[in-house]
């Protein structure tokens, strides 16, 4: 967790926030000393806080070690409930799934990776697994160059000194020229496309959500497997049908946040 000497700055909460974040893929039980390993605290601490979550109902203690409990997705669906984007996205990815045939996705940024908030899944074999709440490093992406796209020049420098923490190894690094140069590409063409540069296999097209006032709020994509769909038919015939639906949902954002709430007392 960041640790900037603000004095309002909860270091309690950022250490049990920290313990939370320990448990990733590949390591669903950890015993009190992985734990504060992976975190960097001492093992009094760490128990304590450990206590503290099972009590809470957000970890649970086996003979093996502790592991997460479900009531854990309980935070990350407060983000999504909040920001109502399922409910809004949910009937234009089911009807651009419908007319591709392929998954679709809609996801946000997160540092220097993007996070998946909402998607509509056709079931295929592919290289990694995507659920809601996965996290990738954007660069990678066809999602994360439109949302880096939409960067300023500064939050683009702070978002790429920030390290990846989806734990996945790219097949593409590129150097920071180029990527500024294939930034200047996606901003000019309004889309981004990805053949393989995550991971062997897959690719995608993306496109910006934007509100009213023309802000991207987050990026929608078509994900195909490169045995089974081609670059052309990815930009020739899906790519017009993801640029009205990312239209469609970025007014429906637009009309929800601009609806009058009227408070009854």
């Amino acid at each position: 967790m960041r640790r900037d000497g603000n004095p309002d700055f909860i270091e309690a909460l950022a250490r049990g926030l920290d313990v939370l974040c320990a448990f990733r893929p590949g390591h669903p039980v950890m015993t009190l000393s992985e734990v504060a390993t992976a975190t960097g605290l001492a093992r009094p601490t760490a128990r304590r806080i450990l206590i503290t979550l099972e009590q809470l109902g957000y970890v649970r203690g086996g003979e093996r070690g502790f592991s997460l409990t479900p009531r854990v997705l309980d935070l990350g669906m407060a983000y999504i409930g909040s920001a109502n984007l399922w409910d809004l996205a949910r009937p234009h990815l089911e009807d651009l799934v419908a007319r591709t045939n392929e998954s679709c996705s809609i996801a946000q940024l997160d540092g220097s990776d993007i996070v998946y908030v909402a998607r509509v899944a056709v079931p295929k074999l592919v290289a990694l697994a995507v659920t809601i709440g996965t996290r990738f490093p954007a660069v990678q992406t066809s999602l994360g160059k439109v949302l880096l796209a939409a960067l300023t020049p500064e939050e683009l420098d702070r978002v790429l000194a920030e390290p990846s923490r989806s734990g996945v190894e790219p097949r593409w690094q590129p150097g920071r020229d180029e990527i500024d140069a294939l930034l200047r590409d996606v901003r000019t063409r309004g889309w981004a496309a990805t053949d393989q540069q995550l991971a062997l296999g897959i690719r995608s097209v993306a496109a910006p959500i934007r509100d009213g006032d023309g802000r991207v709020v987050a990026a929608v994509n078509v994900n195909a497997h490169a045995a089974e769909t081609t670059m052309d038919t990815l930009i020739g015939h899906h790519l017009p049908l993801l640029l009205k639906t990312a239209g469609a949902i970025g007014s429906d954002w637009d009309a929800w946040h601009a609806r009058p709430i009227k408070t009854v007392s």
